[in-house]
């Protein structure tokens, strides 16, 4: 495909009739070339005309593989990709041997979806540099924020303690002290206060994900709770809550459970 037909694409993921129109070229131009779109709905054309803020997921992954396959447009396999994978979070959640070896997406080769997956990681990096450095802890939904864009691309569990001031403004990134299945093995004591002792803190909240998507708390990690709550008694730092992050599935489901606002395990007072 020449460097022509690479710089336009349709855009099948965007809101009002433009899109609709290109999601209609994808879907029954079979293998038409890009250059014979009309000009309003190639990608780079939009992008221009409207502002990135205002292009669809589907052009701005097209504009990101320059061109398509054999016999595919660039558009197609821009939708293609996003079909498979859900949404943008679906897709940087794989690896880049994953989208080569994909049969259900064919003619993405390394460098394309090197390219795919390390514009999702700087756009990953962006989020976290915005966060304010003095971000005051209020609710659960405050530690889901922090946590939440990178929780969401995991496939195994992490334990994460966030450390606040005697003011719950958080001291500095969500420290992650154990990977794997949660057991008391795993998260001891001496792991999830080691950091706490050495920089003061006054409370810590505890969290970590489950991968399958249903946040309820375990029998375990409730035990495990108890445990680090007694623990934090004994040296003096407060344990405000315990969250179980999961995912939300086609929107429905809860994407977080509090221990302490269910009252599941009884926390030391804020």
């Amino acid at each position: 495909m020449s460097e022509a037909a690479a710089n336009g694409s349709a855009d099948g993921n965007g809101g009002g009739a433009p899109a609709r129109m290109s999601e209609a070229y994808v879907i029954n131009s079979g293998a038409m070339r890009l250059r014979d779109l009309p000009t309003a709905l190639r990608p780079r054309e939009e992008m221009e005309r409207v502002g990135v803020q205002n292009v669809g997921d589907v052009s701005l992954l097209a504009i990101l593989l320059r061109s398509g396959a054999q016999g595919v447009n660039v558009v197609e396999l821009a939708t293609r990709i996003l079909k498979k994978y859900g949404s943008l979070t679906g897709l940087a959640s794989t690896s880049v041997a994953e989208l080569i070896q994909d049969r259900e997406i064919k003619g993405l080769g390394k460098v394309k979806a090197q390219t795919l997956l390390a514009a999702l990681e700087i756009g990953r990096r962006l989020h976290l540099e915005s966060m304010p450095r003095r971000q005051k802890i209020r609710s659960p939904a405050d530690v889901v924020a922090v946590l939440g864009s990178q929780v969401r691309l995991l496939d195994h569990e992490v334990f994460w303690v966030l450390h606040l001031d005697a003011k719950n403004n958080l001291k500095g990134p969500p420290q992650a002290v154990s990977q794997g299945i949660l057991d008391a093995s795993l998260v001891h004591p001496r792991e999830v206060f080691r950091e706490a002792i050495r920089t003061a803190t006054a409370a810590v909240v505890l969290a970590h994900n489950h991968p399958s998507g249903e946040p309820t708390p375990s029998a375990d990690d409730i035990r495990i709770t108890r445990q680090l709550i007694e623990a934090g008694r004994i040296i003096d730092i407060r344990v405000l809550d315990h969250i179980v992050i999961g995912k939300r599935v086609g929107g429905q489901g809860a994407e977080y459970v509090s221990m302490q606002e269910e009252r599941l395990v009884p926390f030391t007072a804020h």
